[in-house]
């Protein structure tokens, strides 16, 4: 993930088709929230909301959800949800003199400049205050791995090694090492969830193209391997079970 926040135009696919992000692409467990909503916390700033998939979670528990969206694509959507979204990017977006008692930023905060995220991040919340980014990061059964991999090598190998098919290459740790290194935050810890979702054949090519790396294919390319993984989750018996893992790095912004 590191890095990534230099890529904006993989940054921008998602708004290509929101919508289906929305319906699509997983939720949060409800452990996550519970963590992160406790006495005190009303004002919540999701950075990088999206559709508001995290944000309506937060609303859902009777706080007051703000957004910052850079895709106003993507924000519309929120907005038709019945969230308030200011359409900019976190680094350039103006607070306004608004303080929150939680930041949060689910799947989105590496596309955040490291250098940049925690410091505002920390200036907008109040002394005490959090900050927690997560992500989901779902893993296949092995049996169903290796038939998918075998799917992908009959199109795209190199997908294999994605979100999607449950890998990472990137430094999972950059941002946890970022929000520590900003002085800002203390103490800084991670905690991570663990959750289940079984998808059916429809459901899984459905979220397919949500994902960056498979949005960014030519468009027949894309169609081949979508064919060959229905293919294969059919060959499985019409459905795949995904064993989530929720990652949240969280900080306590320290006083002045």
């Amino acid at each position: 993930m590191a890095g990534m926040h230099e890529d904006r135009q993989r940054s921008t696919t998602f708004g290509e088709d929101p919508e289906r992000y929305d319906r699509a692409r997983p939720t949060y467990p409800a452990a996550l929230i519970d963590e992160l909503v406790s006495a005190g916390v009303h004002r919540v700033l999701d950075v990088g909301c999206g559709t508001g998939i995290a944000s309506r979670l937060f609303a859902e528990r009777g706080c007051d959800v703000l957004g910052v969206e850079q895709d106003e694509r993507m924000a519309a959507v929120a907005e038709r949800r019945g969230l308030f979204v200011d359409v900019a990017t976190f680094e350039e977006w103006d607070p306004g003199g608004r303080r929150f008692d939680l930041v949060v930023s689910g799947q989105a905060w590496h596309w955040v400049d490291p250098k940049i995220g925690p410091q505002k991040a920390a200036d907008v919340l109040r002394p005490g205050g959090r900050l927690g980014v997560f992500w989901n990061l779902g893993v296949h059964e092995p049996a169903a791995k290796a038939v998918l991999e075998a799917a992908y090598d009959s199109v795209v190998a190199e997908l294999k090694q994605s979100y999607a098919m449950g890998t990472l290459l990137a430094d999972d740790t950059a941002e946890q090492r970022a929000i520590e290194a900003s002085g800002r935050f203390d103490p800084v810890d991670v905690t991570v969830f663990h959750w289940e979702r079984r998808y059916t054949r429809d459901q899984w090519l459905d979220q397919l193209p949500t994902h960056s790396d498979h949005r960014m294919l030519p468009d027949d390319r894309r169609a081949a391997l979508l064919d060959a993984v229905g293919s294969a989750i059919d060959a499985l018996g019409g459905s795949i079970l995904l064993r989530y893992s929720t990652k949240l790095i969280s900080g306590i912004r320290m006083a002045d």
